[in-house]
């Protein structure tokens, strides 16, 4: 069946396995000791990626929607294709028939930060050349999810900015999330900061996450810091001029609409000119003015409860691309961004927690902001009305 598109999501696609934790750990060596038999509950499965996490949750708000990647000729394949067919056109998903599917096991027992063992599978020979275009040309917009993860785009530079450039070709408005590689690995060695500063032309909506942003954009003061604070999430290590700059940078570089996902600590998203805005593609906004030349930091949600983060950003992402979609004011589509996120945090897998786009704007309405008073000193004004912070 052929038809009109709201987005196709493409890229990183693989089974994720939540092995679900009974009880809450000190530190990680209190289920991992060799010899321990630790009780588990049952065991949680769902598909995660940027396509399935972003995709299907894009899904729930109501889009229409395609999927673009590579599965393994495996029964985890199998099933990860099925899966999708319920939510979306599956024409751009490809089999490997000599490969095994991807998967994560995704280790998260309460109060430890998450562990993934990973299986990258056919996620490495994916490229540009393995887009259906025709499905992009029917979208409004385009997603692409984890070149990091991706063996293809840290191996050869230019292949972000092919992907991105033949999205924009399309008609599409482009968007590009990251996330965060081995730094040990080649992805981790790769030149990301070249890679971003050929493909950021051709991409219209940028959000990376404040460990992503910053590692690719400063790698050796990133593992500098990372050492410095044994290890520790870099969210409350980083100055908030700090990730203005990133934006800010990230717009020089090409991007339109900059996103830093700062965890607990909320979005902050800074848009270009509406001269750039205006060639945002199929999905612009219809007052492109409107959105332009914006500074904001939007905080997160108090939450009493967390099952799990695993997929929080994508779900935050969603949020946000949906929102764009639908034609919301700017202020609007940020926290609905965060409402998506907070959501996530309900269930152990990506999507469980995930609501309707009529049920996430009922949850906006009784969410608390988490206090993000640190940024007065940075000279950012809290706007009591829109509840968050401008500048």
């Amino acid at each position: 069946m052929k038809g009109e598109l709201d987005a196709v999501v493409a890229g990183h696609l693989c089974i994720d396995l939540f092995p679900v934790f009974r009880h809450r750990a000190k530190a990680v060596a209190d289920y991992f000791r060799p010899g321990t038999l630790v009780h588990m509950g049952a065991m949680e499965m769902g598909t995660g990626g940027a396509v399935s996490n972003t995709g299907l949750a894009m899904k729930k708000f109501g889009l229409e929607m395609g999927f673009i990647a590579r599965v393994g000729g495996d029964e985890l394949g199998a099933a990860t294709k099925a899966a999708l067919a319920r939510h979306g056109r599956i024409e751009g998903i490809k089999v490997d028939r000599g490969s095994g599917s991807s998967y994560s096991v995704v280790l998260a027992p309460e109060g430890v930060d998450r562990i993934f063992l990973h299986h990258q599978g056919p996620n490495d020979r994916f490229t540009h050349r393995d887009v259906d275009w025709g499905l992009v040309k029917r979208a409004r917009l385009f997603h692409f999810g984890y070149p990091t993860l991706m063996g293809a785009f840290s191996a050869r530079e230019g292949e972000t900015a092919s992907l991105m450039r033949a999205a924009k070709a399309a008609g599409a408005t482009s968007s590009l999330d990251l996330s965060l590689p081995d730094p040990a690995s080649e992805a981790g060695k790769a030149d990301w900061r070249r890679i971003l500063a050929l493909a950021l032309p051709h991409v219209d909506v940028f959000v990376p996450s404040l460990e992503e942003a910053f590692f690719c954009m400063h790698p050796g003061e990133y593992l500098r810091r990372k050492k410095k604070h044994r290890g520790a999430e870099l969210l409350d290590h980083i100055a908030p001029r700090e990730v203005r700059d990133l934006g800010a940078r990230f717009l020089e570089l090409g991007a339109a609409i900059a996103v830093v996902k700062c965890g607990y600590h909320g979005w902050y998203v800074r848009s270009g000119s509406a001269a750039r805005l205006a060639k945002l593609g199929r999905a612009r906004p219809k007052d492109s003015a409107a959105w332009a030349d914006r500074e904001l930091w939007c905080p997160a949600f108090r939450v009493e409860k967390i099952a799990s983060a695993t997929g929080s950003g994508d779900a935050s992402i969603a949020g946000f691309l949906t929102a764009l979609l639908r034609g919301v004011p700017l202020v609007h589509a940020v926290r609905m961004a965060n409402t998506a996120g907070w959501m996530n945090l309900r269930a152990f897998d990506a999507l469980s927690g995930i609501g309707s786009w009529n049920e996430t704007e009922r949850t906006l309405t009784r969410l608390v902001p988490r206090d993000n008073g640190f940024l007065r000193k940075d000279g950012w004004i809290w706007d009591e009305r829109e509840k968050l912070w401008k500048r």
